[in-house]
């Protein structure tokens, strides 16, 4: 056997066709799973050569399979990461890891418990602009940070098992956290079910930080256009990460409130694109988790990342149930 081909990847769909694409390329590939012929079909078109079952077991109980990649439906993930961590498998996870912050905390200790690597796909954590927006809000280019917003819309995938706060936000709250640093405090969620009966197809949700920041993030699969864009706003400047831009998906606008005699006063220097690398966002995530795998670093989006997230997304859950009413962190 090829020793760096120590990987299977279970499910080869909607989006696990791209994991097997790029595991592939990486040269990790061994295995790829899936009980749809379809999605046997979609590994042999995008890591030809590659072996495929119809059976996950066939992963879970094989020796020369050291990690799997998962990109099943969010509500077989808990059943499959279990599997594979009470084997010893390092584990890599689309979002989100479970469906409930307490399922979240049994994979996070039992990957404790048997030594493996627990990383969850929170994809927008290794786009370039991310990391860079990161870098800036770090090293206090955009002076203190106040307010971030998002909005994630576009006119499908609609999703019939799970809602858009669950299929879309995840990736939003993930960069809002690691960009503020903390946990909200309270959070209020409304939205509204359009085509399926209690599933809704559009949220807003307004998060409370205990420093007084804000955040909002708008998520819906029925707006006529494609939005991804996420803005920070500093005291000294405002970052816009647009990332359906085809070129300058990262530019500073240096604007900010002066006082003239306690009068507030506009103040434009203009704006600056930031330069980024052009690699792809899930190469990078591949590779970490390929790295992780090899060192035993603890991964960027560790499972403990992922239990914040479900934290947040399951109190705007109880939220939106309860028409938009604010609900504490600590309610849950």
């Amino acid at each position: 056997m090829n020793e760096t081909r120590h990987v299977a990847l279970l499910g080869c769909g909607y989006w696990g066709k791209n994991l097997a694409r790029n595991l592939h390329e990486l040269g990790a590939l061994q295995l790829v799973c899936d009980p749809a012929e379809s999605g046997r079909i979609a590994a042999a078109e995008n890591a030809p050569g590659v072996a495929t079952s119809s059976e996950f077991n066939d992963a879970l109980e094989s020796d020369d399979i050291k990690a799997v990649a998962i990109a099943t439906p969010a509500e077989t993930h808990f059943e499959l990461v279990s599997g594979a961590l009470k084997v010893g498998k390092d584990v890599f996870v689309e979002k989100p890891l479970a469906l409930q912050a307490s399922e979240g905390e049994q994979l996070k200790d039992l990957a404790q418990k048997h030594g493996c690597i627990l990383m969850v796909g929170h994809l927008l954590e290794y786009h370039p602009a991310v990391v860079r927006l990161h870098e800036l809000v770090d090293a206090g280019k955009l002076g203190n940070v106040n307010y971030i917003y998002s909005n994630r819309l576009n006119f499908g995938k609609v999703r019939t098992e799970e809602n858009a706060l669950w299929s879309f936000a995840p990736h939003d709250v993930a960069v809002i956290l690691r960009l503020f640093d903390e946990m909200p405090v309270e959070v209020a969620c409304t939205g509204g079910s359009y085509l399926t009966p209690g599933l809704a197809d559009v949220t807003v949700s307004t998060l409370l930080f205990q420093s007084g920041r804000r955040a909002h993030i708008f998520v819906s699969w029925l707006n006529p256009f494609k939005e991804q864009k996420l803005v920070v706003m500093g005291e000294q400047q405002m970052a816009v990460f647009n990332d359906v831009a085809a070129e300058d998906k990262l530019v500073l606008y240096d604007q900010r409130v002066g006082f003239q005699e306690a009068t507030p006063v506009l103040q434009n220097e203009g704006q600056q694109a930031i330069a980024l690398s052009d690699d792809e966002p899930l190469r990078r995530e591949c590779e970490h988790f390929l790295e992780c795998v090899a060192t035993r670093n603890i991964p960027l989006t560790d499972a403990e990342s992922g239990v914040r997230v479900l934290r947040v997304l399951e109190t705007c859950q109880k939220s939106l149930e309860q028409n938009g009413r604010p609900v504490s962190l600590d309610e849950r």
